[in-house]
């Protein structure tokens, strides 16, 4: 039998084929076979229509639906999942006592008879006068559990002193002077309790969907982030794949420019030796001449001019060593190694990253039934600033949203603002109604902790990207929208904002450096005064639905605090 890949607990086989199981399926009993063979073996019952364990007897009807058990990784987890109380099987399907051939489901038990009845059978119970004082009862597979098994009488008592169902005869001798009820009264008080329990079930099933529907929430973002994460990875890379292009044509210029001046200061030299060359063989043609002449008096009149050696024109032109093409090609060698060294770094330390950090975390429910959660994983939000700075992130203005009154300064880590109109490009993400900028770092999916210092009135907090950017309305002001949340600082006090609601934060306490603390996964944006303890002083919940990116509306200047991890500067 082929084998999907799903592989049983280890040390299991499957009672058919005494083989390893391939593709287990447990039915509804609890015993658990290879998917082929437990088909092959219920095919073959099908004209009866009641199917059986092949290991326990168990009978079901209808067909069960085989679906395939946990993978290894999952079913390990569902093995350290604490388990649900167990109920004892409340309804078990009986058939029909009296039918001949295919016997009918059974619809009622009689308590006299000890016996099951189908809807046919059950008639006589009801038009005969014999079977008057007979007790029926709904059909629930459990009739030997309704006699007593040592007088082998219906039980109708309930004893209290053994919490036990009891018959007549068992109050004479067994359960004699005992605190005897009806089985009925019993019912009463018992149904009390059972209402109770059942309305502690409905309250836990209703808090189960909320986490059902918030785990689906986060699901979805979780995919959204990996399918954004996908593609910005792909535009980053497609950028350095252009920018590896312009650093290949810019060594290619430069390799070109020098031999074109290579070139040109060689056709120069070369123009300049040959007419060198020509000078020198018109002088040796004079000297020839002269030689050869046969007029003493011309021989000797010349003589003085040209007894003198000819002056270089053109100085001895070599190629210098130190110049060397080849060092433009180590210079491409090393430029390429030094980027796959970074690459490899990078990649290896996300990667470690990305593999001790669980993606879903299991908190338990119970004192006792306790789940095991990764040690690495700090469940608890930080308290220390040390444990903030495990999750500080590196942030930077983006000079496309920039409000035209605020200018970037230090590598567009500090922005003020200025009386003077700054002359920015129109784009469609800048501000223009309020004094406001934005950080260009996408944050999702994790924690990040970030740190501003701030001078006159500001606000700092998050935004969707989807914020509006035009018009002086509370749809682009931070904090004042269904996108965005924030706190806003001043010299008279503190106040939070979303969606249109404030709250005045009056015993906050003060400081000149702001933390900020986002747990996208947990839905918690928080902010803290930084001194030298950290003190909390506010704390949103909220479901966040998108990317969030750091605000900040500017009143005097702001300074994006550089942070390294458990290093406080």
């Amino acid at each position: 039998m082929a084998d999907s890949g799903f592989s049983s607990p280890p040390d299991t086989f499957c009672p058919l084929c005494a083989d390893g199981l391939s593709d287990p399926v447990t039915i509804p009993c609890g015993d658990t076979f290879c998917l082929e063979c437990i088909k092959i073996y219920w095919d073959q019952y099908d004209h009866t229509g009641v199917y059986s364990c092949p290991q326990c007897r168990a009978t079901f009807t209808p067909r069960p639906v085989l679906r395939l058990d946990l993978p290894d990784v999952q079913y390990q987890l569902h093995q350290q999942l604490p388990e649900l109380t167990p109920f004892p099987d409340l309804h078990r399907e009986s058939y029909c006592d009296f039918c001949v051939g295919r016997r009918n489901k059974a619809v009622k038990s009689c308590l006299m008879c000890l016996a099951y009845y189908c809807e046919t059978h059950v008639k006589p119970h009801y038009e005969s006068a014999t079977f008057k004082r007979h007790k029926l009862v709904d059909e629930t597979g459990h009739l030997d559990r309704k006699i007593c098994p040592q007088h082998e009488k219906g039980l109708e008592l309930f004893c209290r002193s053994d919490q036990m169902c009891i018959c007549v005869l068992c109050t004479v001798r067994e359960h004699r002077s005992h605190n005897i009820t009806s089985a009925e009264e019993e019912r009463t008080e018992k149904q009390k309790i059972l209402i109770v329990t059942q309305s502690e079930v409905q309250h836990i099933i209703s808090d189960r969907m909320k986490e059902l529907q918030e785990l689906k929430h986060n699901v979805d973002v979780l995919k959204k982030n990996a399918q954004r994460a996908q593609t910005e990875s792909d535009k980053t890379f497609h950028e350095m794949l252009q920018a590896v292009e312009r650093w290949k044509s810019e060594i290619n210029q430069m390799i070109m420019a020098n031999m074109q001046a290579a070139m040109l200061q060689a056709e120069g030299y070369l123009d300049r030796l040959e007419q060198e060359i020509q000078e020198l063989q018109r002088r040796d043609a004079e000297l020839r001449q002269i030689l050869e002449t046969e007029d003493n008096i011309h021989f000797l009149q010349n003589f003085p001019t040209l007894r003198v050696p000819p002056e270089a024109m053109v100085p001895k032109v070599l190629i210098n060593p130190q110049f060397s093409f080849g060092e433009i090609s180590r210079t491409a060698t090393e430029m390429k190694e030094n980027l796959d060294d970074i690459c490899k770094k990078e990649l290896s330390k996300i990667s470690k990253t990305v593999s001790d950090t669980p993606i879903y975390i299991l908190l338990p429910r119970n004192g006792d039934k306790c789940l095991k959660v990764p040690s690495r994983v700090n469940l608890q939000e930080p308290k220390m600033r040390s444990d903030f700075l495990r999750y500080s992130c590196r942030l930077s203005f983006d000079q496309n949203t920039v409000y035209k009154e605020l200018v970037l300064t230090d590598g567009n880590k500090r922005v003020s603002r200025k009386k003077s109109i700054q002359f920015y490009p129109d784009h469609p993400e800048r501000f223009d109604g309020f004094s406001q900028v934005l950080c260009k770092e996408p944050l999702s999916g994790f924690r990040f902790y970030w740190e501003a210092e701030w001078s006159g009135e500001f606000s700092i907090g998050v935004a969707y990207k989807s914020i509006s950017r035009k018009g002086k309305n509370s749809q682009s002001l931070l904090g004042y929208n269904d996108k965005s949340w924030s706190l806003l600082c001043s010299d008279s006090g503190y106040s939070v904002w979303h969606n249109k609601v404030d709250k005045d934060l009056p015993d906050a306490p003060r400081a000149s450096r702001i933390g900020v603390y986002l747990d996208y996964a947990g839905n918690v944006l928080a902010f803290y005064s930084v001194s030298d303890t950290m003190q909390l002083i506010h704390r949103f919940k909220a479901q966040f639905s998108e990317p969030l990116y750091a605000g900040f509306g500017v009143g005097s200047s702001v300074t994006l605090c550089q942070l390294k991890p458990n290093n406080v500067p």
